[in-house]
């Protein structure tokens, strides 16, 4: 029986065509920061699951070459905040719309637990996570990592800022 592909199916994709199917996935948006010897970076990242409820696991995946990658690697312990729809300016700062070098933190009310990461007052939701296992997968790093705290400081009203299609959104309600 011979095998007959899709209209539109793309074979052996290369990484500009994977990125153009990929935005047709929707995320939520989240800031994952880490501190390491008295410096403190932060990024919006997309790539966050949560593996297990027990024990208590999340992944993310970080491409090697930034600076997150790099103190999430050395400290072994990262913060996720979950950022609201309200945040899509805050998602642009870390995101690298400036310079990898500056400090993206400026005027951003931060908090920290158990690992010292820091936390975002006004997100939504928040995680504080210690590495438990690395994997390198092509141009990332998968951290799968230990909840050591979840909280949920803000309004339960507050809906999650939302990526799709190259796009922030908003949820509908039906």
């Amino acid at each position: 029986m011979q095998q007959q592909s899709h209209p539109g199916a793309i074979l052996r994709p290369m990484p500009d065509q994977l990125r153009d199917v990929l935005r047709f996935w929707t995320t939520g948006v989240t800031i994952v920061s880490a501190t390491h010897q008295g410096m403190r970076h932060g990024m919006t990242v997309n790539s966050f699951t949560s593996l297990s409820l027990e024990p208590p696991l999340v992944s993310i995946s970080l491409e090697k070459v930034t600076r997150t990658h790099e103190l999430v690697r050395q400290a072994g312990r990262f913060g996720a905040s979950i950022l609201s729809a309200g945040q899509r300016e805050l998602s642009d700062r870390f995101a690298g719309r400036e310079s990898e070098q500056s400090d993206r933190f400026v005027d951003v009310s931060t908090f920290t637990l158990e690992t010292g990461s820091p936390l975002l007052h006004e997100a939504i939701a928040y995680f504080d996570c210690r590495v438990a296992v690395t994997h390198d997968a092509g141009t990332h790093t998968i951290f799968i990592s230990e909840v050591l705290a979840a909280g949920t400081p803000g309004s339960d009203e507050l809906q999650p800022l939302v990526y799709f299609n190259r796009a922030y959104r908003k949820l509908g309600e039906d």
